[in-house]
């Protein structure tokens, strides 16, 4: 795409992911590189007593999913000439429904607003990740990108 046609993709949908599978492997391999050892995400039989009746993913975990499989910059706006896209931060973040084990999640994204700067565009996209089969998400986070030409 084009730089010029980026406002015309305002407010529209720019990606949506495959489906990624949230395995208890995954949570505790996060729960090692985090300390998070909380028992509501790695210890099944005990979290399945808890509040979710069954262990569930971390936030911070759904939300890291979003530099990498659940990632916009791969799948939505490919900017002609941009060498490469970076993470510039985040707006705003909720968690808005907890991810059991097992539940598959993908990621929805409208950009919301196209800024340009010195040598780079900064994208500024909501990310809706979405649990399978269910009506609330997992997680609703602005993202900001910056695509450096």
């Amino acid at each position: 795409m084009q730089l010029s046609e980026l406002q015309a993709h305002l407010g529209q949908q720019i990606a949506l992911s495959d489906w990624v599978t949230i395995t208890q492997e995954r949570v505790n391999a996060f729960a090692d590189a985090t300390g998070d050892h909380q028992f509501i995400h790695v210890d099944p039989e005990r979290a399945a007593a808890g509040p979710f009746g069954a262990p569930i993913a971390h936030g911070f975990l759904t939300l890291s999913l979003l530099a990498g499989e659940l990632s916009t910059a791969g799948g939505g706006v490919r900017l002609d000439g941009g060498r490469m896209t970076v993470n510039y931060g985040l707006n705003r973040v909720r968690f808005v429904a907890p991810v059991r084990v097992g539940s598959r999640l993908r990621n929805r994204a409208v950009l919301q607003a196209s800024e340009e700067g010195q040598g780079y565009v900064q994208l500024t996209v909501l990310n809706t990740i979405e649990i399978e089969g269910q009506d609330k998400p997992a997680c609703v986070a602005e993202s900001l990108m910056r695509v450096y030409l």
